[in-house]
């Protein structure tokens, strides 16, 4: 099953430098999924296509694309979330498969092996050198699946699909909640999904004993973490929003009666009582069972070969080739850059910064986002377009899920696309501001809807990038703070304070889980900021453990981008930003290895 929105968190942004108190910031999940997209992907068999030998007189980059869409055909119908959220008209797509349930969770690495291997064989039977750039920068982008794949077989206990950022547990229901329905079928298919709940749950809960067996369960704050999710999941009882969304889309589809609407109504909450709730109450009792059975409540590299696998998240994670020690010595350089340009403004406080923003008065969702649409014009190419509804987080949800998300469309339905905000965590009209850059513009959503407007290869939407995805986010959030009503000096003061939170939170980060600091090494690595709060830092602490190299997607994909652009100044004849922006948008999500081979010449190409 893939996880199909992208979520945001927010700190509450406490001024931070040397004089700085308090600092506290909530979790910050980031786009990914329940199972890996690319080591889901390579799972399926790889049959190379008639006609694929090197006689074929077919051109190189049809019969490329030939074996793109079928290897697209083949993984979005693997599960019912994927093929429901990635197409809204399959059949446009030439796929007629109705796919089912929620797929299964990884467990076998030899499949993963000859998968990875068989890909591997199907690339091999294309002339690269005959691709065009497009194609090119797809196969780039398979193979490097492959490899990942091929690795990440080593580490498949380690994965934690209950992880506290980004588990099961909290992502399931907000994703029942937007299943669309265009036609009765698809109110169809979302009852049988509802029902196959139980099943999936079940080779859930085998995972994590799996895991347990082997001594990788998680700690034992993590599990009660887990279970106040769970927990707060069922209290909702008869006010559960997936009673009332349901309702509501329902009565959107035109084809069904009344009496039909009726029907479904009640089926969905037998659905409900009869399968959703036993499957998480049965989540529940499995995961009170293994409690105190995790053998390491410290960092990753406490485990056997935990720090070899945090090296492989960390790749994983950020979408570069960069060693651990590397990143850490990229987010020190950037610290010292931020912390110069935060002592070269003069004659302005973060105090005075934020009061000046509050008397704008900007408070609503909306309004914002079009004020940030029409801001970001001269530094960002037009993107296509688009409509936005703006939704809020149910209330008995606020303290579970994270501040802000953004649903990530169909591949095929770009035109309408959905944030939601937690009202509980904006804590100011800065926080709003800068949350909806990170989520809309010139974020998830523009960046999003700009290049599915460039048309590029359906495969393509099968991979995750979180490195770029996350760090474009995080880049266009910074960028956001110089087109608030902010004299320039407070921006520059409030975008770099933003900035280095993001960077301890990364160096803490790497630390716990590569370095193996101790809960008090935390607290000395955060007191050397002036953030001396002992409980907000075991809180940080317990955050990072549960969530491995989620940061490091955010700041150092941010930074990677900062680099990128430096580059582009330094080699470009008569550099623009909005050229950049264009450049590195159309290459599109990957690794930053690929990024920087392709955006030279992407326009150009796409010129031609």
């Amino acid at each position: 099953m893939s996880f199909l929105f992208i979520s945001y968190i927010i700190p509450n942004k406490k001024k931070i430098n040397r004089k700085s108190r308090n600092l506290y910031r909530t979790d910050r999940p980031g786009r990914g999924n329940l199972l890996s997209k690319s080591a889901a992907l390579v799972l399926i068999p790889v049959i190379l296509l008639s006609g694929c030998g090197k006689e074929n007189v077919q051109d190189e980059n049809e019969r490329f694309q030939d074996y793109t869409s079928a290897l697209f055909a083949a993984e979005v119908a693997s599960d019912a979330v994927t093929f429901h959220y990635t197409l809204k008209d399959p059949e446009a797509f030439g796929i007629s498969t109705e796919a089912e349930g929620f797929g299964e969770l990884d467990q076998d690495p030899s499949q993963l092996r000859a998968a990875a291997e068989n890909m591997g064989k199907a690339l091999e039977s294309f002339d690269y050198g005959q691709l065009d750039i497009r194609n090119r920068i797809t196969y780039d982008i398979l193979d490097y699946s492959r490899k990942t794949a091929e690795e990440s077989a080593d580490y498949i206990l380690y994965d934690e699909p209950l992880g506290l950022v980004s588990g099961i547990q909290t992502q399931l229901p907000v994703i029942l909640s937007e299943y669309q329905f265009y036609d009765r079928e698809d109110v169809e298919s979302y009852l049988r999904l509802m029902k196959s709940t139980s099943e999936y749950f079940d080779s859930l809960i085998e995972f994590e004993r799996k895991k347990s067996e082997a001594g990788l369960f998680m700690a034992n704050y993590a599990a009660e973490t887990v279970l106040e999710q769970c927990r707060a999941f069922l209290d909702m009882g008869d006010g559960n929003y997936l009673y009332s969304t349901f309702k509501d889309r329902v009565n959107e589809v035109k084809e069904l009666s009344e009496k039909e609407k009726s029907d479904y109504i009640q089926e969905n909450a037998l659905m409900l009582e009869d399968y959703i709730y036993p499957s998480y109450q049965k989540l529940i009792s499995a995961v009170e069972e293994l409690l105190g059975t995790g053998e390491n409540e410290k960092g990753l590299c406490f485990l056997p070969d935990g720090k070899a696998y945090y090296e492989f998240l960390a790749r994983q994670s950020t979408g570069t080739d960069l060693t651990v020690r590397e990143l850490e010595d990229l987010a020190r350089r950037q610290i010292v850059e931020d912390l110069e340009a935060m002592e070269a403004v003069v004659g302005t406080t973060a105090e005075e910064a934020k009061e000046t923003m509050a008397q704008t008065g900007q408070e609503d969702a909306e309004f914002i986002l079009s004020e940030l649409e029409s801001g970001i014009r001269n530094a960002f190419p037009q993107p296509p377009e688009t409509q936005l509804q703006v939704k809020y987080v149910p209330e008995e949800m606020e303290d579970h899920l994270s501040p802000a998300f953004y649903m990530i469309p169909a591949i095929d339905n770009t035109g309408e696309n959905v944030i939601y905000l937690n009202s509980s965590k904006m804590g100011d009209d800065l926080t709003l501001f800068t949350t909806l850059a990170h989520e809309g513009y010139p974020g998830h959503l523009y960046q999003t809807v700009y290049y599915e407007g460039t048309d590029p290869d359906p495969v393509r939407s099968l991979f995750s990038f979180g490195g770029y995805v996350e760090g474009w986010a995080t880049y266009a959030e910074m960028c956001s703070y110089y087109l608030t009503p902010l004299s320039k000096e407070q921006a520059v003061l409030l975008q770099k304070n933003s900035s280095i939170i993001l960077a301890l939170y990364a160096l803490a980060d790497m630390g716990i889980h590569y370095e193996g600091w101790s809960r008090l090494d935390t607290v000395e690595f955060f007191s050397n900021y002036g953030i001396t709060d002992a409980g907000t830092v075991e809180q940080i602490y317990e955050l990072i453990i549960g969530s491995p190299a989620n940061y490091l997607k955010y700041y150092i994909g941010y930074v990677e981008f900062l680099e990128l652009k430096k580059e582009w100044f330094r080699k470009q004849e008569d550099p623009s930003q909005k050229e950049f922006h264009e450049a590195v948008l159309t290459v599109g999500p990957a690794t930053f290895e690929i990024v920087e081979e392709y955006m030279w010449d992407i326009l150009d190409e796409e010129q031609e």
